[in-house]
């Protein structure tokens, strides 16, 4: 019996989210006194395969091969489930990534394994039982599941547990793994990534932004306001299909749902669907100059005023602030 945890990997680097990851997959190990093992797919340094020992990675198992540099859902579940048998592996650990949310069950189903997506707590065995506590109803609530089956596969929410750094370098081997051709029937061709950005799942602070800012062209508070505080923007369903904004943006429930530190709404009104994108967020601050907004409720700081008298103000106490920091 051991754990294994997926290392995602983006152009070859890890980001937060997986170290976040191989935390989670390493107090998972030590609950059940046993070693953990992460597996990477892709063209990833040495280096960087060895820097997971720093969370908790005993091992790592490299995969490589031009067919596997970008990623393809069905080969990936396909090694991932052979380097969890060659590893006596009953824990497979992911994150609740897009292509995490892909992987999660067709490994359930290539492991004959229970699954556990949307996880935001370490898993509790009490008893026999193995209960995790996930996301459920897109988000807008919390719902214990107990696995049942001998192999469990669970998918952690991005920023929904801390990194922890234990020390240490992983000892990396190269793995083989056998994969058919049938694997490989839907193929990416091509990502791009918006290396300039940070990336909206993975942001520790989101700045959103709806259409209380009357068009497209007064975005430029709103990126002013994200990029001092090294956060990523997002905005509302209306805006995105208004083509003010484009749809990666688009948070809510038809678009993506965040788990930020701090969350920040400006002249959004707060409706249902939006809630249920942003209900796992820790801290919510709401700008709106209604207030009877709906978004005031689920609020943890609220701001009643006009967003171009609001925001400006608090981009320029940001800026004093750092420029004294």
């Amino acid at each position: 019996m051991s754990v294994l945890i997926y290392a995602e990997n983006a152009g070859g680097k890890f980001k937060k989210s997986i170290f976040e990851a191989v935390s989670y997959a390493r107090a998972i190990a030590d609950q059940n006194n046993t070693s953990l093992t992460a597996i990477s797919i892709g063209d990833v340094s040495a280096d960087e395969l060895a820097a997971l020992g720093k969370y908790g990675a005993q091992k790592v198992l490299n995969v490589s091969g031009d067919k596997l540099k970008n990623f393809v859902n069905q080969a990936y579940a396909s090694i991932i489930a052979e380097a969890a048998k060659k590893e006596n592996a009953d824990i497979v650990v992911l994150s609740n990534t897009f292509s995490g949310r892909g992987l999660a069950p067709r490994l359930g189903v290539k492991l004959e394994a229970g699954v556990a997506d949307g996880a935001v707590a370490l898993p509790e065995q009490n008893g026999g039982k193995f209960t995790v506590k996930k996301t459920a109803f897109s988000g807008k609530a919390f719902a214990v599941v107990e696995l049942t089956s001998a192999n469990k596969v669970i998918a952690l929410v991005p920023n929904s547990y801390k990194v922890v750094e234990t020390g240490g370098a992983a000892q990396v081997e190269d793995f083989a793994a056998d994969t058919k051709a049938s694997d490989f029937k839907a193929l990416i061709k091509e990502i791009v990534r918006s290396t300039d950005k940070v990336s909206l799942p993975d942001a520790e602070i989101v700045v959103s932004a709806g259409r209380g800012l009357k068009g497209p062209e007064n975005w430029g508070m709103v990126e002013e306001l994200a990029q001092l505080l090294g956060a990523a923007t997002a905005c509302s369903k209306p805006v995105s299909d208004a083509g003010w904004r484009p749809h990666s943006e688009h948070v809510g429930q038809t678009g993506i749902a965040v788990s930020p530190n701090l969350y920040i709404a400006i002249g959004i009104s707060g409706a249902i669907q939006h809630l249920a994108g942003i209900s796992s967020s820790k801290v919510i601050v709401v700008i709106n100059k209604d207030p009877e907004a709906p978004f005031f409720k689920v609020a943890d700081y609220g701001i009643v005023g006009d967003a171009f008298e609001v925001v400006p103000k608090l981009i320029a106490a940001v800026k004093e602030y750092k420029a004294s920091a």
